[in-house]
């Protein structure tokens, strides 16, 4: 049985480290491209079964986004569904044979070590790290969009001494996201990982098939927290104050 909190480097590129769980992250890439390119080819002006069924889906995650944050969550959602179908595969693939399980013995410090060759790309921090910096940015990007410079009085508001001390509030909290979106995933996705590598090594044979089941519900759950997340911290930095009173109202 391997398990290892920081991912293992397989090979370097020059003087930077490739590790297997990005090695993980490409294979995701790659696969959603094709599959991204397949069905570009594919669409029709005169849409099929399949085609009806793809297209009730994003109209039905439109409306749900919509329902959310109204309109404009039009221009942010493509982000938001690159984030969950992005996530969710990363999730789902980690739990095909061969991750953790596939890989070489290296001598590391005189020892000898198994490292895998692919491991599940959310159970590395790195990785859930810059998911959270990606959102991050993006929501300040969409709330000086939204709301131009008057972003800023959200986070220094000099009116009041109360005000002023919520707005440095509000600002430790936006930096906290970070933390929130990146050890969430990791810790959810890590721990399903170590769980099922010990039911695995103890019991290799029919037990192990509940707690797959599972993980692929945590990994579903997980991807659609993250984009749900994104989705309304987004449309909170959107949304000006005269629009909450007007809600407020309503």
């Amino acid at each position: 049985m391997h398990i290892s909190l920081a991912a293992e480097t397989i090979f370097y590129l020059g003087s930077f480290p490739v590790t297997n769980s990005l090695l993980a992250s490409l294979v995701v890439t790659v696969l959603l491209l094709i599959i991204t390119l397949v069905i570009r080819i594919a669409l029709k002006n005169n849409p099929d079964g399949v085609q009806n069924a793809f297209e009730a889906i994003i109209e039905y995650l439109l409306n749900l986004s919509e329902s959310i944050g109204g309109a404009k969550t039009r221009k942010f959602l493509p982000l938001v569904l690159t984030f969950f179908i992005y996530i969710l595969f990363c999730n789902w693939i980690s739990l095909l044979p061969g991750f953790g399980s596939i890989g070489f013995y290296k001598t590391i410090n005189g020892t000898k070590e198994f490292l895998p060759l692919l491991r599940g790309s959310a159970a590395d921090l790195n990785m859930t790290l810059a998911l959270g910096l990606i959102a991050f940015f993006s929501i300040q990007y969409y709330g000086f969009s939204g709301q131009k410079l008057g972003y800023l009085k959200k986070f220094f508001d000099f009116s009041s001494p109360i005000m002023f001390f919520t707005g440095i509030l509000e600002l430790v909290s936006e930096f906290a996201r970070i933390i929130s979106f990146s050890f969430r995933l990791f810790g959810n996705i890590f721990a399903g990982e170590v769980l099922l590598s010990v039911m695995t090594f103890l019991i290799p044979v029919i037990i192990p098939v509940p707690f797959i089941g599972l993980e692929l519900f945590v990994g579903l759950i997980q991807a659609l927290v993250f984009a749900l997340l994104t989705l309304v911290f987004i449309n909170i930095a959107m949304t000006t104050h005269g629009e909450e009173v007007e809600h407020g109202i309503n």
